[in-house]
Order: structure tokens, then sequence, then C-alpha cells
């Protein structure tokens, strides 16, 4: 299965982060630090999403780096692959080629009516209603990008550490403090990864109507 390149990931062999940076050079230390014997486990984490970053180590360093390249390779292609017309008629004078993906929605009849009714019709109108929606709750979206993240990354780090789950319900509550107070005995490293993963959800947010 295709995935999308990371923008960069972490390494981390145990509890200690060993590799920052682009997928190819955190795979090439990996490689190395696994053929001198390193028995710890070797997790490798997104670092913006902190999901698991699969690699395969078999064969050689250059076998390695090459499966990469190819993988992401495929998945660029493949998500090059899903980019449409809005449809497949002649287009009009005039009429914008928009890149679009063709997905189901499904609504009551009364909001298909609704949206006939907009100016445009109901594809203008919904994306128009999607892009509102991003502006509007982006701040919060951030929030809980940041919230998932960082508690990913701690359900695979940090569950066997004192003071998790005290941790997990400072990082929802969006407390700063506390997270710092309940993770302060945990490994450096995993620590600090933690901490900057759960950066938006433990700054203060600015309330609506503040000038903030």
């Amino acid at each position: 299965m295709s995935s999308s390149k990371p923008r960069s990931c972490t390494a981390f062999l145990g509890k200690e982060r060993v590799a920052s940076g682009d997928i190819e050079e955190v795979a090439r230390t990996s490689k190395q630090l696994l053929e001198r014997g390193e028995q710890r486990g070797l997790l490798i984490f997104d670092d913006v999403s902190a999901r698991p970053v699969e690699i395969d180590f078999r064969g050689s360093e250059q076998a390695v780096l090459e499966r990469l390249r190819a993988r992401f390779v495929e998945a660029g292609t493949a998500g090059e692959g899903v980019r449409a017309t809005e449809d497949s008629g002649p287009r009009s004078p005039g009429r914008p080629k928009l890149g679009v993906v063709g997905r189901e929605v499904t609504l009551l009849p009364r909001h298909w009516e609704w949206l006939n009714e907009q100016p445009g019709g109901a594809s203008v109108t919904l994306r128009k209603l999607v892009e509102q929606a991003r502006r509007d709750f982006a701040g919060k979206d951030r929030v809980r990008r940041s919230q998932e993240a960082a508690h990913r990354f701690m359900s695979a780090m940090a569950g066997d550490e004192p003071g998790y789950e005290e941790a997990a319900r400072a990082l929802f509550a969006g407390n700063r403090e506390r997270f710092e107070q309940s993770s302060a005995g945990w490994p450096e490293d995993v620590r600090e990864y933690a901490l900057g993963l759960a950066a938006e959800a433990l700054e203060p947010q600015a309330k609506p109507g503040s000038d903030a």
C-alpha cells in the first residue's frame, strides 16, 4: 500500500532519539545502527502526525534507500492519478481547469434542494462552505491534530512511564504546566519530542471576541 512521504521523521532506539530529518537520512542512520548489532527496538515517527513510518531494512543500505525512493515515487504517481476534472464534458469558454476529486456525498432532499438554488449550483456552494469552515475552525483543527499526534506518540513510547495518565489528561485539557509536571520523570528524548508534538494543544487559545 503506498503512502505519502513524511516531510521529516524521527527515529528512536528504545527511548533514545537517534536520528531526525529527511526520511532517507533517518533510514541511513538507522540501518547503520542496526548493522552494529543494536538490540533495542527501533521505531520511526512522522514528525507531524506521529504515525509510525515503516522501512524495510533488509539487504544493503543502497537497497533500503532504493526501495524507499521507489515507494514514494509510486505514492506520488497514485496521488496524481486521483485528480480529475469536474466532469468529462466540454468546457465552456473561460472555464477554469480545476483539479477536483469526485466523491459521493449523501444529503437529504431538502439539502440538495437548497444547494441547487444557490448561485453556481451544488458543487460551487459546497466548496465555498468547506473553505469557510476551514477558515473558521483552523485554530481548533490545529489543536486537535496536535492532541492526536502527541497522544499517538505517548501511547507508543510513554504508556509505561510514571504520570502517563495524568499527562494525557493534561494534554486534552490544554494544561501545559500539569503536562510538564506529569512527564517530568520520562526519558528526556521522549519527553521533549512529546512536548514538541503537543505544542499547539498546550498553547493558550484566544477566546472568541478577544483582541488576541
